[in-house]
């Protein structure tokens, strides 16, 4: 649709980015709303807020308009923002010793969205022969009405609202005016005095900048070196299911065996993806493969990083930390993404999966020094 409306695969290129930076621009304001108002308000807002920006995308495939797909591009972004809330925000109530399963949960039902999403074309030009919308004006309107539900349903039956209750349940610390004016200024605090919150941060950052670098330019390599689309659909769809269908097993290694195992594990398959990427990048048999590992590798990392920081940030903190997290991981794939590009049209794959391995130095390094009981 991006290419269609702008006629140009630059600014084409932007457009695809602009969701990225939305949802990385409105992680730590809808934070912010969490921790004032509670998940319920936060999260119904973001459904609303990306429902308007679907509405716009439906204009823009209709129309032609390049400021409407821009701006509903960058508003639908609240989906992804609230969607990562979401799975912070099944862990608000669970035991100490379930965090990583309930969170575990809520990224595994992802899986569902992550398949049904790219095949709204096909009810979408069923809604365009009744209404004269064409196929992504028509897909984006089933989007619309499913995000707006989403926000009702929220809005509706989250009650108790689990972030307001958790702070009924824990006694709050006094907290002058002048430090509650800045929420980022706590935050940074938190994060200056908690090592294993900076190492969690650490975790899902690094998960996110190997595994975005590598993915978005994986489709690229392949079609250069005569893959078909089928191949790459193929490819892409086997490394999304990496990505999030073992994530109940994930959450189960954390709770029962420790964060760091998982960690440890997550970068151990990150390598093995990345050494066969290096080794064999004309392979289309060994990429897929290397794809796939590559899913599994940010599911562990990113799943066990999360898990960790939820469960050892402070409830004062709890809300704006994680959408504050949220936004800076999106910020970081989005840059790598844009990084990616121009790293491999200068070098070559092999090139850009050694560079990806460098990345997780530090991530090892710290996990091998890590309290072997986290």
């Amino acid at each position: 649709m991006a290419g269609e409306v702008t006629d140009s695969e630059a600014w084409a290129g932007l457009a695809r980015t602009a969701s990225t930076l939305g949802a990385a621009l409105l992680g730590l304001p809808l934070g912010n709303l969490a921790a004032r108002f509670g998940r319920r308000a936060a999260l119904a807002s973001g459904w609303w807020v990306a429902a308007s920006g679907s509405a716009l995308l439906v204009l823009a495939a209709q129309v032609g308009m390049v400021v409407p797909l821009f701006i509903g591009l960058l508003l639908i972004g609240a989906g992804s923002a609230v969607s990562l809330q979401a799975r912070f925000a099944a862990t608000d109530l669970a035991e100490q010793h379930h965090k990583g399963r309930s969170l575990a949960l809520i990224v595994w039902v992802g899986t569902i969205g992550s398949v049904l999403g790219p095949n709204l074309g096909v009810p979408g030009q069923a809604i365009g022969d009744r209404t004269g919308l064409n196929v992504y004006a028509g897909a984006f309107l089933i989007v619309t009405v499913c995000l707006a539900f989403a926000g009702l349903i929220v809005f509706l039956w989250l009650r108790p609202d689990p972030l307001l209750l958790l702070h009924h349940a824990v006694p709050k610390p006094a907290v002058s005016a002048g430090r509650k004016r800045s929420r980022v200024r706590l935050i940074l605090s938190e994060l200056r005095g908690n090592s294993a919150a900076r190492f969690a941060v650490l975790a899902i950052l690094t998960a996110q900048i190997v595994m975005v670098a590598i993915m978005t330019m994986t489709p690229v390599h392949i079609t250069h070196h005569g893959g078909s689309i089928t191949i790459v659909g193929i490819t892409i769809s086997l490394h999304i299911a990496g990505m999030y269908a073992l994530s109940p097993l994930v959450g189960l290694v954390a709770d029962r065996y420790g964060h760091r195992l998982a960690i440890g594990s997550g970068i151990t398959i990150f390598l093995a993806s990345l050494v066969i990427g290096a080794l064999k990048p004309y392979s289309t048999g060994w990429i897929i493969l290397s794809l796939i590992l590559l899913g599994v590798g940010w599911s562990f990392v990113n799943v066990a990083g999360s898990a960790l920081f939820s469960t050892i940030i402070s409830d004062e903190t709890r809300a704006s930390s994680q959408g504050g997290v949220d936004a800076l991981s999106n910020l970081c794939g989005a840059t790598a993404a844009f990084a990616a590009g121009p790293l491999l049209a200068v070098s070559s794959f092999s090139t850009l999966a050694v560079l990806a391995i460098v990345i997780l130095v530090p991530l090892t390094v710290l996990n091998m020094r890590r309290d072997r009981t986290l």
